[in-house]
């Protein structure tokens, strides 16, 4: 599909009457494989197999209430009392990474209150933490270890 900034790895697809899809292993299931769903199996991949992210403490399309509206965010990364630490905001390869995208993934952080956050388009990835002591945020210069977290 397209080659991202982001290890490879042995992605399950298959073709359907529907067209292209790829096997998510969060989801155990397989889901259309639209560009964004591209850079979402590849990102989620290097967090588990680079950053030692726990599969089990992963929820991909995770729904949230924001006001009286139902959201989707892209992949939360929960701790062992499944409280959520990291929120994952994902684009195709050609979407540029702005202001309006952070603002976006900033919105669902209104409901979850997590530590980090995380948006990447498969080329360009950025993370930064949360202070809400000072309500200031740091932009980091790597996506940290699930264990330092």
């Amino acid at each position: 599909m397209y080659a991202l900034n982001l290890p490879t790895f042995d992605a399950k697809i298959r073709k359907t009457t529907h067209g292209m899809e790829i096997f998510d292993p969060l989801r155990r299931k397989y889901v259309s494989m639209t560009p964004e769903e591209w850079v979402r199996q590849h990102f989620v991949h290097y967090l588990i197999s680079e950053k030692g992210y726990p599969a089990s403490l992963m929820a991909n399309e995770a729904m949230i209430k924001l006001n009286s509206l139902t959201k989707r965010c892209d992949t939360v990364v929960y701790n062992n009392r499944l409280e959520p630490l990291v929120i994952c905001e994902f684009k195709k390869p050609e979407v540029e990474i702005t202001q309006q995208v952070f603002d976006q993934v900033v919105r669902y952080n209104i409901v979850l209150k997590v530590m980090y956050l995380v948006v990447s388009n498969g080329m360009s990835h950025y993370c930064c933490k949360m202070n809400y002591n000072d309500m200031s945020v740091e932009y980091l210069r790597e996506i940290p270890k699930y264990g330092q977290l």
